[in-house]
């Protein structure tokens, strides 16, 4: 009974921890929305050029994407809580045997929607660098055909749709929005810069530079864009090479990280008597499980950081 209590004031304190620091983190967020813009002004201020421009808040504001940011909703939030409290609900099990340690276990999956947001989001903007590689291409193609930059993102937005039917592809839909905002009479290069501030992609910010650079101070911008096309592109092949020389490795160590729970369940199947000091409540046996899973979760995470590779 005292076990009970126990748990279940352990429970509670979590909760509260998870409600307060997710207090923190959304206050910390509206903080940094609020800060961004000053702080891009100052810098720009100091390398004497112009603030980078805040989204649209006109009638383009709502087709506007920020790939930096993700709201998860709440069949998303659900699904991600749920699934993330049933494995350590059967890693509670497995590793302790005692239903109310592993209910408390399966708690911390309230942690889960910022893991899963953050993965989203890395896999969002994934996506819109490869899309923008062929984009880039095509660009450069159109640029050398003799026609203007205005031309070209038409010209862009024609092809991409003919690389991908699905027309809510992410890169589709920028290229089209942009071309409405010129045709509203919107510069490109504020335009284009837009795009990359709301992308929070380097590569694409650095060709949003080098188009305003081309469009403020002249030069010649086709061999320009031909270049940047092919150093982003080379840049976005070597990453495209290291995913999948990586990708055995990360299946090795996924396979590495599922055996100790296939073994530790095995010999609890086979060898209960063997394995019975292990799950003796109050004992040692229940610490040393604890740490077998505090070192299961560093090797995780150790692995994950080895095979994040940044070019």
């Amino acid at each position: 009974m005292e076990l009970i209590w126990i748990a279940l004031a352990v429970g509670v304190v979590l909760m509260l921890l998870f409600l307060l620091s997710d207090r923190r983190g959304k206050n910390k967020a509206v903080k940094e929305n609020d800060n961004e813009q000053d702080k891009n002004k100052r810098k720009k201020k100091d390398k004497g050029a112009k603030a980078k421009p805040p989204a649209s808040s006109g009638v383009f504001a709502q087709y506007e994407t920020y790939y930096g940011d993700y709201q998860l909703s709440r069949v998303e939030w659900l699904t991600a809580v749920l699934a993330v409290a049933a494995v350590l609900l059967l890693i509670g099990i497995v590793f302790y045997q005692n239903i109310i340690v592993s209910l408390l276990l399966s708690l911390f999956a309230l942690f889960a929607p910022r893991f899963r947001i953050r993965q989203l989001i890395e896999q969002r903007k994934n996506e819109l660098s490869l899309q923008f590689k062929q984009a880039l291409y095509s660009l450069s193609s159109s640029l050398a055909a003799g026609k203007s930059l205005e031309n070209a993102f038409r010209e862009v937005a024609l092809d991409l749709k003919l690389l991908y039917p699905d027309e809510r592809t992410y890169i589709i839909q920028e290229f089209e929005l942009i071309n409405r905002k010129v045709e509203n009479g919107e510069p490109i290069e504020r335009a284009v810069e837009n795009f990359a501030v709301r992308s929070d992609i380097e590569d694409i910010q650095n060709f949003s530079d080098v188009i305003s650079t081309c469009k403020r101070n002249g030069g010649d911008l086709v061999e320009v864009v031909r270049r940047t096309s092919t150093i982003i592109g080379d840049k976005l092949d070597i990453q495209q090479e290291i995913s999948v020389v990586v990708s055995q490795k990360r299946l090795e160590s996924r396979i590495l990280n599922i055996a100790p729970f296939v073994m530790i369940s095995a010999l609890a199947l086979s060898s209960p008597d063997y394995m019975a000091p292990l799950y003796q409540f109050p004992g040692t046996g229940p610490f040393v499980m604890t740490l077998a899973i505090g070192v299961l979760i560093f090797s995780f995470w150790l692995s994950q950081k080895i095979m994040n590779i940044k070019v």
